[in-house]
């Protein structure tokens, strides 16, 4: 018999009301079964808690951990879903970029920022937005941060230009600067 001592990669997304200690509780789930958290993200959104998590370990501490998610579940009031995935493998290599836009708030901002990048074939790597109320006007105002995966081949300078044209037709104040890591 061989044991497995290559890494294993389990994806998580968990959600509910929020309350302190989940994260305490979780972690420390994820820690005694033996796995190791490789990425996160987590907020609360209006009252919910929400968690995105990637992580590793021997494939007999994930199945550890997998067996112990739905009683985890109903023990921290949260709907958790999990999946087996592998470590991410890059085909061609990618610059990543910080893109900021801000605005009045209105619908479909997301969607026309996701179309652009999508038709010049960029992916979209992390995404946060946030509304806020203007200082002395109280004008609801959208805000939107993301990391974008550009290609070598692609032509950084035209890029930039057409995103910050396309912003500029759609009344959105944007920036487009390299990511710093």
């Amino acid at each position: 018999m061989t044991i497995d001592t290559q890494n294993n990669y389990l994806a998580i997304t968990a959600s509910g009301e929020d309350k302190i200690g989940l994260v305490d509780r979780l972690s420390s789930k994820i820690a005694e079964s033996g796995c190791n958290i490789e990425e996160s993200r987590m907020a609360v959104l209006g009252g919910q808690f929400a968690l995105i998590m990637l992580l590793s370990g021997p494939w007999n501490a994930l199945s550890k951990l997998e067996g112990q998610m739905g009683a985890l579940g109903d023990q921290l009031g949260l709907s958790i879903i999990h999946k087996r995935t592998q470590q991410r493998e890059r085909t061609q290599p990618v610059v990543p970029y910080r893109v900021e836009v801000v605005a009045m708030d209105h619908p479909g901002i997301v969607r026309n920022l996701a179309a652009f990048f999508s038709k010049n074939g960029i992916n979209i790597e992390e995404l946060q937005t946030d509304t806020y109320p203007a200082p002395h006007t109280g004008t609801s105002m959208f805000s939107v941060t993301m990391t974008v995966g550009i290609h070598a081949d692609v032509h950084i300078p035209t890029l930039r230009g057409n995103f910050l044209d396309y912003c500029d037709d759609l009344n959105l104040d944007a920036s487009f600067e390299p990511a710093r890591m």
